[in-house]
């Protein structure tokens, strides 16, 4: 899992370097080294018995050429940092482990770019698009060759003492390095070694020594481009600057790299440097990432501590068998009330987007506890709405990530089901289906414009459907949701429906819907509220600058996503649903959650309240006053009809204006009427009394076996004769 993190024994002879040498291969590791508090669970010690397990990691690679560069030997200012060796040869060879590592530090946030272009400098670079603000774990390329942002730091060719250094701004204890090679559809590059040198002016280096020799320690790197490798260092070191100078890389390749620093700020006595602004939350909830079993735990207690307010119930299992626990927040939890609006927040849909996931376990804390302290707005939210919260759509998924730890997933382990299925891809495409029915003018009149059927295809037992995909499905089916987010992560952007071009094969395509003015409106509040989505200073997270246009876009727009759950709820469903892209980092260290939540719960908050912004009403039965269900509500220029629940309840999402709105129902005749929508707190109220057709009346008098009034039979005789 960590490999590679120790010596290269074996192949030291095969490059001309022995252990103990300059520029040797050997690397020291405690297995019981850590990330620091609340730390990624892939670098926690292994225990059995209640001793901590020694593990030696061997590096082994098959015989590739690769460039070595020589170098001067580093010389410290003063004398070097020296420790009891760590790592030593027996008589056979093998590596003995023979003290622990003190604990590390967390991420200093070149990924979640709490670390600034600023701080980072290069000997060189090939183009602006390779420079040093570029070299950040899991950064992503553009997608066009020569692309002006690609996916690392590169150092020019002719650069024969390459390095690239992060200036912490302030005195740190650096105890770790992760990297990865270059991101890119054209290029293969990586460096395969490295050494580390620190500095406290920018001026005097000095190195980090490998403790058995007393070396310069050169750290193994990487052997793809995009599987993280970490490496502690054998001596924490407390400096300002820290530089990483490739040694080796792939043979034709450049020296390119992205990389992660951990670390940890020391007091600084004198008061020299400025303190930087401390990540925080004054809300007492769980920040910490939470493992299946752990989120049944929270669950449990959130619902012990407000049981008038919540309810746990399961939409169905994973593929292998872990439950996906749905939490409901409402004064009347477990009853769908009549004029009571149904949202829901999904997380977890690809299973290395962490935060979401966080999220939605820190929103159901809070609401419980502010609920409890009487506060007046999540009163409102709760007494006016019934809250569904599913944090892990993909628990499988989930359980893979957590395991490999923040800093070591990578990019795209864990996002897919354990039947490396992309559950984002996985919906019905009903896009097609009406789009070509309206190209043959078919819609609304022979074809609904809305509540598409699945295709047969797709229901058939050989259809490729995950059961998690079936239980959202379910799910959507079974209660009568009106808004919904979905929270994604490795970007800071909210996409919004269609997430399908409607050009064959384009790969991207303005392709709005009916709707398209709501769902800005709803992208929009999140993105306004979000506070690292409004900071105007803070740069892209990859290689698309999103706030050019509000931190909005449209999904089709942005990249197509057939059989996406957004363009589903919309076809398939009333629910209006957008995806949150919640930060540049798809998996933030624990310590980073309380900030995230700080960024986003205004946000998380005020989304749900845009559901007042809208007509509702009932549909009613004149003659009895019961509420017809499925009654179509048709909202005159707008080619997107809405349904009454079993109540004959609805809402329909607007903008502020005057609409003319029609309800219909089968057997009875059709009611138009003005409803307008403002700005002001509530929806606006717009109820239909509808009344039976004759042949409807009919039809239940025969079924009830009555005769026929002689009103009846008189408008009966008259519409015969018009029809003759």
């Amino acid at each position: 899992m960590w490999a590679p993190l120790l010596a290269l024994a074996a192949l030291a002879p095969a490059v001309g370097l022995g252990l103990g040498a300059p520029g040797a291969w050997v690397r020291d590791l405690a297995p019981g080294s850590t990330l620091g508090p609340r730390s990624s669970p892939a670098l926690q010690p292994a225990k059995a018995n209640g001793t901590l397990k020694q593990h030696t990691w061997i590096r082994v690679t098959r015989k590739k050429k690769v460039i070595l560069k020589k170098r001067k030997k580093l010389t410290s200012p003063s004398s070097p940092v020296t420790a009891k060796p760590l790592v030593t040869t027996s008589p056979a060879g093998t590596l003995n482990l023979l003290e622990k590592q003190e604990p590390g530090c967390p991420p200093l946030g070149l990924e979640s770019l709490r670390v600034s272009d600023s701080q980072l400098e290069a000997s060189s670079s090939q183009s602006f698009g390779l420079g040093p603000h570029r070299g950040r774990l899991n950064i992503q390329s553009g997608l066009e060759d020569g692309d002006l942002y690609d996916g690392a730091w590169c150092a020019e060719q002719q650069d024969t003492e390459p390095w690239l250094q992060m200036d912490a701004r302030k005195p740190t204890r650096f105890s770790g390095i992760v990297t990865q090679g270059r991101n890119s559809v054209w290029r293969y590059d990586w460096v395969t070694s490295y050494k580390v040198q620190f500095s406290n002016d920018s001026q005097t280096w000095w190195g980090s020594r490998n403790r058995s020799s007393g070396m310069d320690a050169v750290f193994p790197a990487n052997s793809d481009p995009e599987t993280p490798v970490l490496n502690l260092l054998p001596e924490p070191q407390v400096a300002r600057f820290i530089r990483l100078l490739p040694q080796t890389w792939l043979e034709g390749g450049s020296p390119c790299l992205r990389a992660e620093i951990l670390g940890c700020p020391v007091s600084d006595p004198n008061d020299l440097f400025p303190e930087a602004h401390a990540l925080g939350s004054s809300d007492p909830l769980d920040f910490r990432h939470h493992n299946y079993k752990a989120m049944r735990k929270l669950m449990k207690q959130v619902n012990e501590q407000c049981p008038n307010i919540t309810r746990i119930y399961s939409i169905g299992k994973s593929y292998q068998g872990l439950k996906l626990y749905v939490m409901e927040m409402s004064d009347h939890p477990g009853e769908h009330e009549l004029g009571e609006p149904e949202v829901r927040y999904v997380a977890g849909m690809h299973g290395n987007e962490a935060l979401g996931r966080e999220l939605v376990l820190l929103l159901m804390q809070f609401l419980c506890r502010e609920y409890l302290r009487g506060d007046p707005r999540v009163t409102r939210l709760l007494s006016e709405m019934r809250i569904h919260l599913l944090p892990s759509m993909n628990p499988d998924g989930y359980e893979i990530a957590y395991r490999r730890g923040s800093e070591l997933v990578g990019w795209a382990e864990g996002r897919w089901t354990h039947q490396s299925i992309d559950l984002n891809h996985n919906f019905a495409d009903l896009n097609t289906p009406l789009w070509d029915a309206e190209d043959d003018g078919l819609v609304p009149h022979t074809v609904p414009n809305h509540h598409l059927p699945l295709p047969t295809y797709y229901t058939l037992p050989n259809a490729t459907v995950a059961p998690e995909t079936w239980a959202v499905i379910n799910w959507m089916k079974r209660i009568p949701f009106v808004l919904s987010a979905n929270l994604h992560g490795g970007e800071l952007v909210v996409s919004y429906p269609y997430d399908m071009t409607r050009t064959p094969w384009a790969a991207r395509e303005l392709t709005p819907t009916p709707d398209d003015a709501v769902f800005r409106w709803l992208s929009t509040v999140y993105a306004g509220t979000n506070r690292v989505m409004q900071d105007t200073d803070r740069r892209p997270c990859h290689s698309q600058d999103f706030s050019l246009h509000g931190n909005i876009i449209n999904g089709a727009d942005w990249h197509t996503v057939p059989g996406s759950m957004n363009d589903f709820s919309y076809l398939h469903t009333n629910c209006f649903e957008v995806t949150v892209e919640l930060s540049c980092d798809k998996f933030p260290h624990e310590s980073e959650l309380p900030q995230e939540w700080e960024n986003n719960k205004d946000a998380l908050l005020m989304y749900l309240e845009q559901v007042r912004m809208s007509i509702a009403g009932v549909v009613r039965d004149k003659d009895t006053e019961e509420g017809i269900a499925d009654a179509v509500i048709a909202v005159d220029g707008i080619n997107h009809d809405v349904t009454t629940a079993w109540g004959g309840d609805y809402w329909r999402l607007l903008t502020p204006g005057d609409y003319m709105v029609t309800a219909s129902a089968e057997g009875y005749h059709s009611v138009t009427r003005s409803c307008r929508v403002t700005f002001e707190e509530g929806p606006s109220p717009c109820n239909f009394l509808l009344t039976k057709t004759p042949k409807q009346r009919l039809r239940e008098l025969l079924a009830a076996g009555a005769k026929v009034p002689p009103d009846l039979r008189r408008r009966l005789e008259r519409l015969r004769a018009q029809k003759d």
